[in-house]
């Protein structure tokens, strides 16, 4: 299977599960995440992330720590909205209710879902 065109594929993973919180593991999700969306850039798609969208608006709101009402008023909406307009999502890493959701999302507004990145077709060129 190929794609004639790019998809906007929103990578969902763990950001907080698994962390209790520690910045360092959290920022470990994060450069997973981010590493992943490197090879969905090069393989020619558009990566996107939540917490691209969502972490400068967060700062910007004035939150004070993960998981204060700042952090829940933005952080998990923001991806909501953001998978919904998405071709595709592509789920990686381990359990997050968080990427589950987006999951869901997804497929309920008939988008695909990837669990691995060599599913994605790759672009017919």
């Amino acid at each position: 299977m190929t794609t004639e065109a790019p998809m906007m594929i929103l990578i969902a993973g763990p950001y907080r599960s698994g962390t209790n919180d520690d910045p360092a593991l959290i920022a470990a999700n994060v450069q997973a995440m981010t590493a992943m969306a490197l090879r969905v850039f090069r393989a020619g798609h558009l990566p996107v992330m939540g917490e691209w969208f969502a972490v400068p608006l967060i700062e910007e709101a004035g939150s004070e720590r993960i998981g204060d009402a700042i952090f829940n008023e933005i952080f998990h909406p923001i991806s909501r909205h953001l998978v919904a307009r998405c071709d595709a999502c592509l789920r990686i890493g381990g359990a997050s209710s968080g990427a589950d959701e987006m999951v869901a999302i997804a497929r309920a507004n008939g988008k695909q879902v990837y669990f691995a990145f060599e599913e994605i077709p790759p672009i017919t060129r």
